[in-house]
């Protein structure tokens, strides 16, 4: 069986699914979106991506398309007619279709919603976890509110091009101060020389990470200090530790900023750890 696609209402072979031409997501960017990772066919961190959601749409003032509870119902049915046991979600809802307008459209539309599903290779996820990843970094160059969800990454896509094409697993922005904001689909962490894990605070307008705020409920849970405080590039060189999270990285350990390498090179202790303690949380908590 081929893969489908939930398209406004109706499942369609994923080959033929589509949407209008003046959807404003198309045109606009004017859509937010999702990305669930999925364990034995179940949604990960399923309470921190609805509250996400809602608020992204709250803040481009889109309606909700559906209530939670039938929401969920279509994202497992989507799970379910992809046969996904592990994987990974996608969600976007747009405002809709209307005539194209920079301003909203005068007249009520609904949202437009599009969901996807597939599987991923486990094995192949945690060999790379365990290799570690290389990351760069580029001048902060997106819109002032990345702490809303939205489709709107061009920037994050030539970021993630540039790190690809020197052969890294990720880029990180650089604001005008010379701190590391945020990856390009990732949250940063380091830890530093004396042993405090740190990441961007959100108040800097990153992305509200899922996956971030869960694994600092962990770090709560486990007594390792953190703090929520910006870093410069030198210091992630310096680190003891450096690490990405993210719903689809999970915890990935970095093993190089611009071409240095973090203590050996190889992934390191914690952040190998805190992996294995995400998984654990997030296989229980899923839904």
């Amino acid at each position: 069986m081929g893969r489908i696609a939930y398209v406004n209402g109706a499942y369609v072979p994923h080959g033929e699914a589509s949407v209008h031409v003046e959807d404003r997501g198309y045109q606009f960017a004017d859509a937010v979106y999702e990305v669930w990772s999925v364990f034995a066919g179940k949604l990960a961190d399923p309470e921190g991506h609805f509250v996400r959601l809602e608020r992204s749409l709250s803040e481009l003032r889109i309606d909700m398309p559906m209530s939670r509870a039938a929401l969920t119902i279509v994202l497992k049915e989507t799970l379910r007619r992809n046969r996904v046991s592990d994987g990974i979600l996608y969600l976007q809802v747009s405002r809709g279709v209307a005539p194209r307008d920079h301003a909203f459209p005068t007249e009520p539309v609904a949202p437009g919603v599009v969901i996807t599903a597939k599987s991923v290779d486990r094995a192949q996820l945690e060999a790379k976890a365990a290799r570690g990843v290389a990351v760069i970094t580029v001048p902060e160059n997106r819109w002032g509110r990345c702490d809303i969800k939205t489709v709107g990454l061009l920037p994050n896509a030539l970021a993630k091009q540039a790190a690809r094409e020197k052969g890294a697993g990720e880029a990180w922005f650089v604001d005008e101060l010379g701190f590391v904001t945020e990856g390009a689909s990732t949250n940063a962490w380091i830890v530093d020389a004396d042993g405090t894990l740190r990441t961007r605070d959100t108040n800097a307008n990153i992305l509200r990470g899922v996956t971030r705020n869960t694994l600092m409920g962990i770090l709560r849970d486990e007594g390792l200090k953190f703090e929520e405080r910006p870093f410069t590039p030198d210091e992630a060189k310096r680190a003891k530790e450096v690490f990405i999270t993210a719903a689809t990285a999970m915890v990935t350990p970095v093993t190089s900023v611009d071409g240095h390498k973090v203590g050996d090179g190889a992934a390191g202790p914690v952040a190998s750890r805190l992996r294995r303690l995400y998984i654990e949380r997030a296989r229980a908590a899923a839904i």
